[in-house]
């Protein structure tokens, strides 16, 4: 029933929601009270009627949900605690354990404790499982078991979770927890300084302006500002952050949409820290949002070289909307353009494939635009690095190695293995990369490809067509060749694959900040960035 429910709720809860903010649907006024009123008479009588009990929040959050995505995935509904969520995400202060924790089915997984806040005071550790807090199992907890670790500042909170097996309690006493945007920043060589800019929240420009002081006063002639792995944030802070580079009122980024008060251009407004310093931005495919204004921006004036790969490719703009019982709908508002004149959205939510997935913008279809020196950039697909570094992509059977938690678990395995290691010259070995083939294969490791898909459908539709027999020899052939392709592609990656495994190792034991340490000597991205900004016939070749 709920499954026919999904169709049936989803245009009225969407008009109804739109109807009442008063949004530009105000002159359909017939046609939206007409919808409000079927989906009020429909989610009455299924209440009220159907043969089994029904519970109205779940079927209500099951429509809202199911309509927004059909939109796209940023689009959202917030609940009273998701709300608090953003608010942290925003702001980056929040009262707590100060560790980044997955919530799973039966246990709360800490991901990586935060070095000298709550959870790493009282011992905990990546790869640790906590299954009870308090006296409530995490098993039997219906609502989101992250909550249970939430509380006031000085509260304390007791908490059971396994460690290799072996069960622990530890008492954690709560603090409030200041995330940093800039997590860390230093000289890398006598010249150039690097930035890590981690995400934009209201902090971003602020703490970036002070490292970008700092360094130059240490004697920086050059910077790196390092915008990989960065999923953006406030756009306000984007435009704040190009404007430390940037003079005052120069165009940063323009919003169009189809509500008029939405379209908007963004300009720089204050004096900027330095306009001439040399400037190299390290991105990579999860480099998205308001880090693509930055290094799309700085790109399109000729005032940074962009090094990495491609850019994640999210060219949309949301907006918070207060919705009634202190619930929240985070809605796409518009679509943003750089300086040039560019959208660099991916994925066209619009149109779908007929598996409904969001198409991704052909090639072929990109339009070029020009630099403020006249270079040649292009729309459609992310911002596409100056000097694009192989290493730095990520590709389909890594990140379902990655979704699979196998990095991440053999990681915490390989801590527990070697508990006095010395990570100063750290460096996997080949005989590493055979454990950790070897580590895939035990865990049951299973990446079903596209084409694995689709051969499945042709041995069912031979099947019903009694010629299944036939081909069977030929579909095992071509399942075997998969296999072995599959194979392959882990030999083919394991450079990549061996740095995510020791970025994941070096914080075991070192945390964050050590393994920032560890990659401003061995980072090859960092290496190549330092390489440019140590030629200035090279550094401004890009940018001619």
């Amino acid at each position: 029933m709920k499954k026919i429910l999904k169709k049936q709720l989803l245009i009225p809860i969407f008009v109804g929601i739109v109807f009442v903010t008063g949004s530009a649907f105000k002159n359909d006024f017939f046609e939206i009270a007409k919808q409000i009123e079927i989906f009020t008479t429909l989610y009455k009588e299924v209440n009220m009627n159907y043969v089994d009990e029904t519970n109205p929040a779940e079927l209500m959050d099951t429509a809202i949900k199911s309509m927004l995505k059909d939109l796209d995935p940023y689009t959202q509904f917030y609940n009273e605690q998701d709300v608090e969520a953003e608010k942290i995400r925003r702001t980056g202060d929040y009262t707590g354990i100060g560790a980044n924790v997955r919530t799973m089915k039966d246990k709360l997984v800490i991901i990586e404790p935060y070095k000298n806040y709550p959870a790493d005071k009282a011992g905990l550790k990546a790869g640790d499982e906590i299954i009870k807090v308090e006296n409530t199992l995490i098993s039997n907890y219906k609502d989101d078991a992250g909550n249970l670790l939430k509380g006031t500042t000085g509260s304390e909170v007791n908490v059971t979770y396994l460690r290799q097996g072996k069960e622990y309690t530890t008492k954690i006493t709560r603090s409030e927890i200041d995330i940093d945007a800039v997590p860390y920043f230093s000289m890398v060589n006598a010249k150039t300084g690097y930035i890590v800019l981690d995400k934009f929240n209201n902090k971003a420009s602020q703490q970036t302006s002070y490292a970008l002081r700092d360094l130059k006063a240490q004697g920086a002639e050059n910077i790196i500002l390092d915008l990989r792995g960065n999923p953006g944030g406030l756009l306000v802070e984007a435009v704040n952050v190009v404007n430390l580079f940037i003079p005052k009122g120069q165009l940063v980024v323009t919003t169009k949409s189809k509500v008029q008060k939405y379209d908007r251009e963004y300009y720089t407004q204050k004096e900027p820290v330095d306009t001439n310093i040399p400037l190299v931005i390290l991105i990579n495919g999860s480099s998205a949002s308001a880090s693509e204004i930055v290094a799309g921006a700085l790109q399109d004036l000729d005032r940074a070289v962009i090094v990495g790969a491609r850019s994640f490719g999210k060219g949309l703009v949301q907006r918070p909307k207060p919705l009634s019982y202190g619930t929240q709908l985070k809605i796409t508002i518009s679509r943003y353009y750089t300086p040039s004149g560019r959208c660099i959205q991916a994925l066209d939510y619009l149109h779908r494939d007929e598996k409904g997935n969001a198409v991704r913008i052909d090639k072929t279809k990109y339009n070029a635009f020009k630099t403020k020196n006249g270079r040649e950039v292009f729309d459609g697909g992310g911002v596409l690095p100056d000097a694009v570094l192989a290493t730095n992509k990520n590709n389909l059977i890594t990140k379902a190695i990655q979704n699979d938690f196998l990095i991440f678990n053999y990681a915490t395995s390989y801590y527990y293995k070697h508990p006095d290691l010395n990570i100063q010259n750290f460096k996997l070995t080949e005989a590493d990369f055979e454990d950790f083939k070897n580590y895939l294969n035990t865990h049951n490791f299973s990446y079903h490809t596209e084409t694995e898909k689709e051969l499945e459908k042709v041995l069912k539709t031979a099947e019903k067509e009694q010629i299944d027999t036939r081909i069977s020899a030929d579909y095992n052939t071509l399942l075997n060749s998969i296999k072995l392709a599959k194979k392959q592609a882990i030999e083919d990656n394991k450079t990549e694959i061996l740095t995510l495994l020791t970025d994941e190792i070096i914080k075991r034991y070192v945390y964050r900040e050590g393994l920032y340490n560890y990659n401003k000597e061995t980072n090859k991205e960092i290496q190549k960035a330092a390489e440019i900004l140590s030629k200035p016939g090279t550094y401004y070749g890009f940018l001619k």
